[in-house]
């Protein structure tokens, strides 16, 4: 989900789910995204300003990642969007 903050709902992250299967084996690839340690607290993160434009404002107000992951790991673990919560009106 940190994905569409950033990119403005641009790219999308995939929901993650496996098969396992008698046939061949599972590969999983990863692409990750990890954020300073130093800046963990303090650095606000929002849309890439390249991704901006006049007809394509900020949706999502800026969070750091602390204040992000808090809220995420507050949320019951259900299929709903934690995005609502930063989302600009």
């Amino acid at each position: 989900m940190f994905s569409k903050l950033i990119t403005n709902d641009r790219f999308k992250s995939v929901e993650h789910r496996v098969l396992v299967g008698q046939a061949g084996s599972r590969t999983s690839v990863a692409c990750l995204f990890y954020p300073s340690t130093a800046n963990y607290n303090s650095k606000p993160y929002g849309a890439i300003k390249e991704l901006l434009s006049d007809n394509s404002q900020p949706r999502y107000r800026e969070a750091s990642m602390a204040e992000y992951m808090a809220y995420t790991r507050s949320r019951a673990l259900d299929d709903s969007s934690n995005l609502s919560h930063f989302k600009l009106a």
